[in-house]
């Protein structure tokens, strides 16, 4: 073979080795669309981890929450949402009735809602098991007021030491054939009181009324909640707490008086496990944040429009707002079910919520 034709034979294998090369690199770059190894979110090209799960991107949470303690809770969560501060976006639609939050959450057009224990558990038959309670958020805010007779200031003894005492009284309360009657009624009777005989209880349709009652009356005794207690006790000085319905419950068998509990429905725990957990440490950390900043609290309740920050500084301490969870929300939630479904089945929905109603996390 001449010269001039083993060089044409070197030449050709070079470029078929180059074409080789070529082709290798490009099966090794993910724009070829080769169904090869995913490549990891850090773009060093190492293959992801078979069976790994990006992050969950940021949840939007919509729920609906009641003007009073139920949303005080949460007003640090707001304020921290509405400046960026929290992972979670929370858009929170305040309410004055529990009424108006029961279709909006039925028809899933809010994620979460804060709302009385005893209707949680009515929704929860409601929605056929669709929503799951993950915290207590306030436990009782009911007392009993008493007022002193002006004319007699020189008589300091408390009249009132015991539960036992109120025999023989009229009660003026709010609340018929709902929580504030069933909470008396059974605190009255754990206490060797019936409340059919023994006492004279009227039922009046607002707590302004009941205030007003308590103005009136030289002697009178009302069953409040607060924040109206508050209220109630800076137009009247002549009223004092006599009886703190939420000590009163816990002496009759330990569990806590509830009041309010926060529901989320399964279709967003679910999609959004990760939010969810996000969101009740958001919560946690703002009735913290409550709790021990008083004034600092105040001052976000009146900028929410929830009350005013001089009442809202008064009455936050009793309040009773907790982010109850676990093991210790399902046996007071249990608890108070109870004597609610004893006194009138209708009032927790027919029949108690199973266990599936309690979120424990995952």
């Amino acid at each position: 073979m001449n010269l001039r034709k083993i060089f044409a034979v070197i030449l050709s294998l070079l470029l078929v080795i180059g074409l080789f090369a070529a082709c290798g690199d490009a099966a090794d770059t993910p724009e070829n669309g080769d169904a090869g190894e995913p490549v990891s979110d850090a773009g060093n090209g190492e293959p992801a981890p078979d069976g790994a799960d990006s992050p969950e991107e940021p949840a939007t949470l919509r729920i609906a929450s009641l003007k009073g303690p139920t949303t005080i809770g949460m007003v640090k969560l707001m304020d921290d949402s509405d400046n960026g501060l929290t992972e979670n976006k929370y858009d929170v639609q305040i309410f004055g009735t529990a009424d108006e939050i029961v279709g909006l959450l039925v028809n899933g057009d809010i994620d979460a809602a804060n709302i009385p224990c005893n209707l949680a558990s009515v929704l929860y038959k409601k929605t056929e098991k669709g929503i799951k309670a993950v915290d207590i958020n306030t436990l009782g805010v009911l007392y009993i007021l008493a007022a002193s007779d002006p004319d007699s200031a020189e008589n300091t003894e408390e009249p009132f030491k015991t539960i036992a005492d109120l025999k023989g009284k009229t009660i003026y309360s709010t609340g018929k054939g709902t929580t504030p009657e069933y909470v008396l009624n059974y605190i009255l009777t754990s206490n060797g009181i019936d409340p059919a005989t023994d006492v004279n209880i009227e039922y009046l349709s607002e707590a302004t009324e009941v205030a007003a009652k308590m103005s009136e009356t030289a002697d009178a005794i009302a069953v409040l909640p607060q924040p109206y207690v508050t209220v109630a006790m800076t137009q009247n000085e002549n009223l004092r707490i006599v009886f703190d319905l939420t000590e009163e419950w816990e002496k009759i068998d330990g569990t806590q008086l509830v009041t309010g509990v926060t529901v989320v429905r399964n279709e967003f725990i679910e999609e959004h496990p990760e939010a969810v957990a996000k969101f009740m440490a958001d919560y946690a950390a703002s009735v913290e944040y409550v709790n021990n900043n008083v004034e600092d609290a105040a001052a976000l309740v009146e900028k929410y429009d929830i009350v005013k920050a001089p009442v809202a500084q008064k009455a936050i301490p009793y309040c009773n707002i907790v982010c109850q969870t676990g093991d210790d929300m399902k046996a007071n939630v249990t608890a108070y079910l109870n004597v609610l479904f004893n006194s009138d089945p209708t009032s927790v929905g027919g029949e108690l919520p199973d266990d599936s109603f309690y979120y424990f996390g995952e």
